[in-house]
């Protein structure tokens, strides 16, 4: 793996970049993950999820029963078959910020609503909003499928300090 930034920098695609500046801003703000996969169907899939991060995981979850559902989220089979994955945390002002993670998602069912999940709707809800959400389904028979992914590849764009390959993204 080379290093597309000035020498003395962390190379691109260790995990470490996951301490600096940037990633740390990207992680901490309420923008959502684009989580890259494949189906059963060999199909791509890139899906925009609320994300958080506990330090060591991203963790998402998305619905598998509930009153409201009508069919589990079809990534939960696809991602317990197929479970490498990317995952992309980026801006949209210019330049932007890219942070992408490679790794392998773990995903287990959770009788009621993981506290991650209840984490990431106040940080892009506020906490009002979030509350109002989550309160309907107190008392509410729901399952939730809890979708960690531990970073092993880490690449960092900031189009300052850190510029994509010469053949473009991050090598």
């Amino acid at each position: 793996m080379s290093d597309t930034a000035p020498s003395g920098k962390i190379p691109q695609g260790d995990p470490r970049l996951l301490a600096t500046a940037a990633a740390r801003e990207l992680l901490a703000r309420p923008i959502p993950a684009r989580l890259a996969y494949l189906t059963r169907r060999d199909e791509i899939r890139i899906v925009p999820t609320w994300f958080y991060w506990n330090g060591q995981e991203i963790v998402m979850a998305t619905w598998i029963s509930g009153p409201h559902i009508q069919h589990p989220a079809r990534r939960v089979e696809d991602l317990r078959q197929r479970p490498d994955v990317a995952i992309s945390i980026d801006t949209e002002e210019q330049p932007p910020v890219a942070l992408q993670v490679r790794g392998r998602a773990v995903v287990d069912e959770i009788a009621g609503i993981p506290m991650e999940y209840r984490l990431s709707a106040e940080h892009y809800l506020g906490a009002e909003t979030a509350q109002q959400y989550l309160g309907q389904f107190d008392g509410v028979a729901v399952s939730m499928a809890r979708i960690a992914v531990r970073p092993v590849w880490v690449g960092l764009i900031d189009f300052g300090e850190r510029l994509p390959g010469p053949l473009g993204g991050v090598q």
